[in-house]
């Protein structure tokens, strides 16, 4: 795949659409979005071999322009991938969907003065779920069809909302900001909802044939440990010490986990007893990785990160 053009890229967005006239969240607002504000996404393709981690291609840029590209998730059927951009002359957040073929941009949600961010597919293939500050600076998870439109508040009550993943069709997991931060668990049809842990990460992710979801548990010393949440249990289990003591991770479909550190990208699986293997080492690009997504095949991950000198 080739890299767009900057100039290209521009002129892709500037042709999906009017430019809402709208405003960043408010200061003091609770979110705040992670990473540096000159973040980018790459794409590389994932190779599996029969056995063992996988490796990286070269990765290719695919937003290359000033400002905030982040929080990719891939389109269930592969096609593509939803991300977080900032506009760069009014300072909004929208989603965005990037298609590989033909290769193009398009403006999923527009909205003024509202920012979305954390696309994630709905379980039902219905449309996507994303956390939305409104113009109060409330943060809450709204769903949306896959254009876009008819917006809903999924969750009335529960606010501030930061990161998210489904469980199942009706169980939230979620990231609530707060000091601490907690894990909550949420039946969207009955309402209810549980506390989990105190002091975590912001990387929620589903593990591949489960219900079950993985999360960062954060300790006093610096360290962390990737838990699993199992279905109707309130005690997490601890899977591996994370990398670094880093929170972002994601999932390949065989059950191989997979994060980063700086430059460099680590694999671990539960059936190998080396613990966590180096597969690739961006250095020769000076890219620094925030964090990362695997497509529903295992076929192609996607990097967020900045060029460092």
């Amino acid at each position: 795949m080739k890299t767009l053009p900057r100039f290209v890229l521009l002129l892709l967005l500037a042709a999906c659409g009017s430019e809402p006239q709208a405003v960043p969240p408010a200061t003091g607002a609770a979110f705040v979005p992670t990473g540096p504000l000159g973040t980018d996404i790459w794409i590389a393709d994932l190779h599996w071999e029969t056995s063992g981690p996988p490796g990286i291609s070269d990765p290719t840029n695919l937003t290359r322009r000033p400002g905030y590209d982040n929080q990719p998730y891939f389109v269930p059927d592969g096609s593509g991938l939803w991300y977080t951009a900032v506009d760069e002359h009014d300072g909004n957040f929208d989603i965005w969907r990037y298609d590989f073929e033909p290769e193009m941009v398009t403006r999923v949600i527009a909205s003024n003065p509202e920012s979305e961010y954390s696309a994630t597919a709905l379980p039902d293939g219905s449309g996507i779920s994303v956390v939305r500050v409104e113009a109060d600076s409330t943060q809450r998870l709204w769903r949306f069809d896959m254009d876009g439109t008819h917006g809903s508040v999924i969750l009335e009550d529960v606010a501030p909302v930061g990161y998210h993943a489904w469980a199942d069709d009706r169980t939230l997991v979620m990231f609530v900001l707060g000091e601490p931060a907690t894990l909550q668990r949420a039946d969207t049809e009955s309402g209810t909802v549980e506390v989990i842990a105190e002091d975590i990460g912001r990387s929620i992710q589903k593990i591949p044939d489960s219900n079950d979801v993985s999360f960062v548990q954060r300790h006093a010393d610096g360290t962390a440990t990737i838990m699993r949440l199992r279905p109707g249990r309130s005690a997490p289990e601890a899977l591996i010490e994370s990398v670094e003591g880093g929170d972002f991770h994601a999932w390949a479909p065989d059950g191989t986990l997979l994060m980063a550190h700086e430059s460099t990208v680590y694999a671990w699986n539960a059936d190998d007893d080396r613990g966590w293997v180096a597969i690739a080492d961006f250095s020769p690009l000076r890219l620094s990785i925030t964090r990362l997504a695997v497509s529903a095949d295992g076929s192609k991950i996607a990097l967020v990160g900045e060029v460092v000198f």
